[in-house]
């Protein structure tokens, strides 16, 4: 695993006989710990899970629509300013 540090929080899990025999029978194949095996295919999966959150790919054409946007002047939102110049909720005696 990329990044090897000392390893110092725990994650318990509760599984049914038959899940924690697949794991051991994958991970003795993948000639891997089951805590090793579990820890690599759950950070994969979270990877994947986060992928879209991270990354993401534009043709050329919305690439440039894109950068466009970001170099834009900001709209003014009228109500919005008004909503910030309002006292918080928290902030009210009452």
């Amino acid at each position: 695993m990329p990044g090897r540090s000392t390893r110092t929080a725990k994650l318990d899990l509760r599984l049914t006989p038959e899940a924690k025999h697949r794991l051991q029978t994958a991970a003795e194949s993948a000639g891997r710990t089951v805590s090793e095996f579990v820890l690599e295919s759950a950070l994969v999966r979270a990877d994947e899970t986060l992928a879209d959150r991270t990354r993401f790919g534009l043709d050329a054409e919305r690439w440039t629509r894109f950068l466009e946007a970001l170099d834009a002047p900001p709209r003014e939102l009228p109500r919005l300013g008004r909503l910030l110049q309002e006292p918080s909720v928290f902030d009210r005696s009452g």
